[in-house]
């Protein structure tokens, strides 16, 4: 099962499951050293518990590539503002 490093609040990290459209509350200091938002996981699941069980860098690198690539794309079609400055 995979999941997504969401976003840190406070001391609290926020991982999305993908697989079960949910989203987790863990501690911080739980996470793998250097982890951060944006970062893949692999998850499993026991009971109503999850465990990471290693970061997806494959995953992570591969997403981050695609979303470099459209916002180069995305600012090479910008054409400047339709306004005039004065």
């Amino acid at each position: 099962m995979k999941g997504i490093l969401d976003r840190f609040e406070g001391d609290k990290a926020v991982i999305l499951v993908e697989d079960l459209e949910k989203e987790i509350i863990v501690p911080r200091k739980e996470l793998p050293d250097g982890v951060e938002v944006n970062t893949y996981f692999t998850l499993d699941k026991d009971g109503d518990t999850f465990q990471i069980v290693a970061i997806d860098q494959s995953k992570t690198d591969s997403q981050a590539q695609k979303s470099s690539e459209l916002m180069e794309k995305l600012r090479s079609k910008k054409k400047g503002s339709k306004f005039k400055k004065q």
